[in-house]
């Protein structure tokens, strides 16, 4: 048994993290990537939306290493750059539409926000270099898990191939670390012998951070808004973006971003197309004319990615509730983990709950294992 290696299911930070320290146990492992891309929600993209080793994060950007030590550390570890969140200057807020626009001056926000440089991506990248070339593979989804007689688990994985085919394999593992969000897992994966109502339930009933939102980003040539003493950050009552920041890269390519405050199914409805166009009307009413021709625009709505939300996840469900209880009981109890950011006893969902979910999986299995 102990031959075989621990399957981690998700390529996130999460799932990353656990296999780093696995591997640096001399435990076994392979992790599998349902994407063609590693990250899970992390999403590091340059201004055609292709990933970008200095990217703009479509997904998770910021980290608190003075609230947050585990991720402050291990960010540190890595040799990992960071930058504080650009927030000099005055902040616009909006209330009313027949208001207009109000501008006060903006404090130091406490804890301190902090970035990666390059984009989050970084922190994936340098996980997964770490690990062996063939200890991760992408383009491979786990669709059902067994335990069988002899306490192996086997999965079973539809596979992508180099010829964009796909294909049906199993994989023997140890024990599996489920590094993705409960939610999905319940969604996605078939159990045998099934998961009881229970905990079923109780999976299908965690929300997934980010999935029931959408994030636009305007990227431009000049830093605008800096020149005219702001810091970028806006709240919100009119919208279609509730909450604005500036977005810029740690290179200096000048950047704003906003989560966009329209639902799930109203975007669906009114197509990608009127949202963007909706949303940079926004940055003109609010900055001026010279936030009308942003270089390129990029938008994520994490609602309609099917390796990210369910139906469930189509309103907004709060924030995950950190809970001792276990997320797995018999006659699993022994070969699965689940370890994604939404399980973390700390900050779930958040990049520093991935970071501690990751490690509380790491420890787990290695407990198991005697």
């Amino acid at each position: 048994m102990h031959g075989l290696p621990v399957a981690i299911i998700g390529a996130g930070v999460a799932g990353l993290h656990a296999a780093r320290l696995l591997h640096l146990a001399g435990v076994p492992v392979v992790v599998l990537e349902a994407r063609p891309r590693l990250g899970g929600r992390i999403l590091s993209v340059d201004v055609d939306g292709r990933p970008s080793d200095d990217g703009i994060d479509l997904g998770p950007s910021w980290f608190w290493p003075e609230a947050q030590p585990a991720i402050g550390a291990l960010v540190a570890k890595l040799g990992l750059a960071a930058f504080e969140q650009y927030g000099e200057g005055d902040v616009l807020v909006e209330r009313f539409s027949r208001e207009g626009t109000l501008r006060f001056h903006g404090g130091v926000p406490s804890p301190r926000s902090f970035r990666l440089a390059g984009g989050t991506a970084a922190l994936v990248r340098a996980l997964a270099a770490t690990l062996p070339t063939d200890g991760v593979r992408c383009g491979a989804r786990v669709v059902a898990i067994t335990r069988l007689q002899d306490d192996r688990v086997e999965l079973t994985l539809d596979v992508h191939g180099a010829d964009g085919g796909p294909r049906s394999e199993t994989l023997a593992c140890a024990q599996v670390i489920a590094a993705l969000p409960p939610r999905l897992l319940a969604s996605s994966v078939t159990f045998t012998p099934a998961i009881d109502a229970a905990t079923l339930a109780r999976w299908r009933a965690t929300p997934t951070w980010m999935a029931p939102h959408a994030k636009f980003v305007a990227c431009y040539d000049r830093a605008f808004w800096r020149e005219a003493g702001l810091s970028g950050t806006v709240q919100s009552l009119v919208g279609p973006m509730p909450e604005l920041h500036d977005a810029s890269t740690a290179s200096g390519r000048p950047a704003l971003f906003g989560f966009v405050g329209i639902g799930a199914d109203q975007r669906a409805a009114m197509g990608e197309v009127a949202v963007r166009d909706a949303c940079l009307a926004q940055l003109v009413r609010l900055f001026g004319e010279a936030a009308r021709a942003p270089r390129a625009t990029l938008f994520k709505d994490w609602a309609a990615d099917p390796l990210t939300a369910t139906s469930a996840d189509r309103v907004p469900g709060g924030h995950p509730v950190p809970s001792p209880q276990p997320w797995v009981l018999a006659p699993w109890d022994a070969q699965l983990v689940l370890g994604g950011s939404e399980v973390s006893l700390s900050e779930p969902g958040y990049l520093a709950g991935a970071v501690t979910a990751g490690s509380a999986a790491a420890a787990a299995v290695r407990a198991r294992r005697g």
